[in-house]
């Protein structure tokens, strides 16, 4: 299972998707998907908005559920979100991430979803925010709970690239090859990408990498870090006294000069630590939402996590 970060909440409403799926079925052909002739994507969070709108082209028609600058996995739907995962031709959503979108899923989403759990094996989560570069690492993770942030790997993002562009081409068949040849050239992209890391992460002094929020399991798998998190999986996760007082003395241990938080949660245990050892606070960010009112991307978002990585970590 992953880890739920939310109280589970009758997210759906039968009454409202009854009275909203009408109206919306008027906007749609017969055909599915909307009056112009796009297929209709609901996709869960930004990630899987980025994916599916790569992927898709001028194919597809997507639709967020998730707000830029909003967290996520709280996420609770109203009745014309429900209304839109019920109307949706393709859903895509990571089972277990966010509870609201998986009880939506399970009463009206029917077989129109893409489940991005289900494309690849996830990574355990990692007990006490403390999980070391190899994949699998004993002792560090907790049977059963699963670190969702597969998307910070980008050749994991690709697989999940290929499988949708498969998965919409079921659902649109006519321009199956249109989908297959946009996730290939994504591929691309992120094979490039992906190449970068490697070479910019080859040659640091120090391969740890604090962070207020232990979601770069993925990334640090990835390029041979070491992860060590202030809290949980989720950013809800509190700290204990004890964890922020063995953060500080690993950070001293390791010689950290950064200490990372995100742009969607509150810095201030960061800060606390950075505090404590000495340390500067820079920004490296999950992606799991953008800012609002932004221009970035998620190629943009993981250049600049890039370049924050290299500075924290000393790289040549």
């Amino acid at each position: 299972m992953l880890i739920r970060s939310a109280p589970r909440t009758l997210a759906v409403a039968a009454s409202a998707v009854l009275a909203l799926g009408g109206l919306a079925a008027c906007g749609q052909d017969a055909a599915g998907g909307d009056a112009g002739g796009r297929v209709d994507v609901v996709a869960a969070f930004y990630p899987l908005q980025y994916v599916a709108e790569r992927v898709g082209g001028d194919a597809v028609r997507v639709t967020n559920l998730a707000k830029p600058g909003a967290e996520p996995h709280d996420l609770e739907l109203n009745p014309s979100q429900v209304g839109q995962v019920s109307d949706a031709d393709v859903i895509i959503f990571l089972k277990g991430f966010q509870p609201a979108v998986d009880d939506a899923v399970e009463q009206v989403g029917g077989d129109r979803t893409f489940d991005v759990a289900g494309v690849e094996p996830l990574r355990d989560a990692p007990t006490g925010g403390h999980e070391h570069e190899q994949e699998g690492a004993g002792g560090g993770e907790r049977a059963g709970v699963k670190d969702p942030h597969v998307w910070l790997d980008p050749t994991r993002l690709a697989t999940i690239a290929d499988k949708l562009a498969e998965r919409l081409g079921r659902a649109d068949p006519a321009r199956a090859a249109d989908y297959t040849a946009r996730a290939q050239a994504l591929r691309t992209e992120l094979t490039a990408l992906d190449r970068e890391y490697s070479q910019g992460l080859r040659d640091c002094q120090r391969r740890e990498l604090v962070t207020a929020h232990t979601a770069f399991g993925y990334l640090a798998a990835r390029y041979q870090l070491e992860q060590v998190g202030i809290s949980g999986i989720t950013p809800e996760d509190e700290p204990s006294p004890k964890r922020l007082a063995e953060v500080a003395d690993e950070a001293r241990e390791h010689g950290a000069t950064t200490i990372f938080f995100e742009t969607l949660v509150s810095p201030k245990v960061a800060e606390t630590i950075a505090r404590e050892v000495g340390a500067t606070t820079a920004v490296l960010d999950p992606i799991e939402g953008l800012s609002e009112g932004g221009t970035a991307d998620y190629v943009s978002v993981m250049r600049t996590n890039l370049g924050a990585l290299k500075t924290a970590l000393n790289c040549s």
